[in-house]
């Protein structure tokens, strides 16, 4: 594999996303190929990714890695989950939203929350691999740290006492969902 289409239009995923695939291989974005972003209809973290790479995979004819993901907070019923990135939208940010998000939790005893990460890899003649990562953690008391992107921010990882905000790239790559997910990946892939 020369190249690989990375489907998002979400900069922080996209870096992430290629910061765990071979330097070998030529990373592509949708921006790049003037691609739209699909309708969001899955009812499942893997259904979307499922559905973005099969949308992506129209466009090109080499493989398309896919990523939906979000944050699911018990106490909130599991939610924003799937509408993460539209409740950041809802809100006007990701700023807004996880204030809301802090608002909602304040008389909350229970402040467990896991971080999801569904990828899907799709190749050109139509064989679809996809695996789901996740990570388990707490919804801090007040938005801390300005690195990572999204809800980073408001969570702090199990056995950890920072948010994956106030981590450094590196240290938050290499233990997040979407890394739990991309080892899935590789175990089933030989091609990263």
């Amino acid at each position: 594999m020369k190249k690989i289409l990375i489907g998002t239009h979400n900069k922080g995923k996209f870096k992430e996303i290629s910061y765990l695939i071979s330097k070998k291989i030529k990373k592509i974005s949708p921006q790049k190929l003037k691609i739209k972003s699909p309708k969001e209809t899955g009812k499942t973290f893997s259904a979307n990714a499922v559905l973005k790479a099969n949308y992506f995979s129209r466009f090109v004819r080499f493989p398309v890695i896919s990523d939906d993901s979000g944050l699911c907070i018990k106490s909130l019923g599991g939610k924003p989950g799937i509408y993460s990135a539209r409740w950041a939208k809802k809100y006007g940010s990701f700023h807004k939203a996880m204030k809301s998000i802090l608002k909602q939790m304040k008389n909350k005893k229970n402040r467990s929350a896991t971080f999801v990460c569904s990828l899907s890899l799709k190749y050109p003649r139509g064989k679809i691999i996809t695996v789901t990562g996740k990570i388990n953690g707490s919804i801090a008391d007040k938005i801390v740290g300005n690195k990572g992107f999204g809800y980073d921010p408001i969570f702090i990882p199990r056995s950890k006492s920072i948010t994956f905000g106030q981590m450094s790239k590196i240290k938050k790559i290499k233990i997040d969902h979407r890394y739990i997910a991309f080892k899935k990946m590789k175990k089933k892939v030989k091609i990263f």
